[in-house]
């Protein structure tokens, strides 16, 4: 089973490149962000006529997330739990079967700039970088009730995170970035440390590895990267694991995202 993340920014602005990157390397899975459409006007008969069952989680203009698989979906949710007020489309929830029942849970987890912080140093309530903390608590308790289960899942997506100095060209530019703050990759490890496994670092080590690269100030020319795209696996999903890579040649194509897809490649 091949499934890919793509930070797609703009389901509309890049369709014939996704149309074309699906064509070419025809995953069982996408798990798609920032598509940047209400559900009613995503172009899913393009996608649909290439053999892709489509769940969207759409807003207009802004975010969205969507899943297109060749295998039928079960059990589709869309939020994360835990604060039904939240209105951002960020979250999308489904089931496969292939060997076995895998949960897929694809998030475009909150930038969090810019970072507001009171006199104290805390995060300012009603901020952007306070709900990007609060979303990824809420991700934590997803995950704890998911494995509580002890059903095979992974949650993958743009998690807007630099994990390590290694994830970045440049760590220092991005010291008090909200995707490279303390605070930040402490909440990320926090998720980590419920017994997930980081898909990409369980195959690939060290420095050069990005997923995205800015369009501003020829960053793409100066490889000046981040990897901020994501596959966090639980621990039967994680025994399927064959392989994990980053489609870096994507961003070198004609209208690209900035974002480049990665893949998993599962025993499932």
């Amino acid at each position: 089973m091949k499934i890919a993340t793509f930070n797609i920014n703009g389901v509309k602005a890049r369709i014939q490149t996704l149309c074309d990157w699906l064509d070419e390397t025809k995953p069982d899975i996408a798990i798609l962000q920032e598509i940047k459409s209400v559900d009613e006007a995503f172009p899913r008969e393009l996608i649909e006529d290439r053999g892709y069952i489509v769940e969207t989680h759409g807003q207009k203009s802004f975010n969205g997330v969507a899943l297109l698989s060749r295998y039928p979906l079960e059990d589709v949710s869309r939020g994360l739990p835990g604060d039904d007020s939240d209105e951002q489309a960020r979250f999308i929830e489904a089931t496969v079967v292939g060997k076995s029942a895998l949960r897929i849970c694809g998030l475009y987890l909150p930038n969090g700039n810019p970072v507001e912080l009171d006199h104290a140093g805390q995060p300012v309530a009603g901020g952007k970088y306070a709900y990007k903390l609060a979303w990824m608590a809420r991700l934590q308790a997803r995950a704890q009730a998911l494995l509580a289960q002890e059903i095979p899942f992974l949650m993958a997506g743009d998690y807007n995170i630099i994990p390590q100095a290694e994830d970045a060209k440049r760590p220092e530019a991005w010291t008090e970035d909200a995707l490279y703050r303390q605070t930040s990759r402490e909440a990320f490890r926090k998720i980590l440390a419920l017994g997930l496994t980081e898909a990409f670092r369980a195959r690939v080590q060290g420095p050069g590895h990005y997923s995205f690269w800015d369009y501003q100030a020829g960053a793409w020319n100066r490889d000046d990267g981040i990897r901020i795209d994501h596959f966090l696996l639980s621990p039967q999903c994680a025994d399927m694991m064959i392989d994990c890579h980053i489609q870096r040649d994507m961003r070198g194509r004609e209208k690209p995202s900035d974002h480049v897809p990665v893949w998993l490649e599962l025993d499932n």
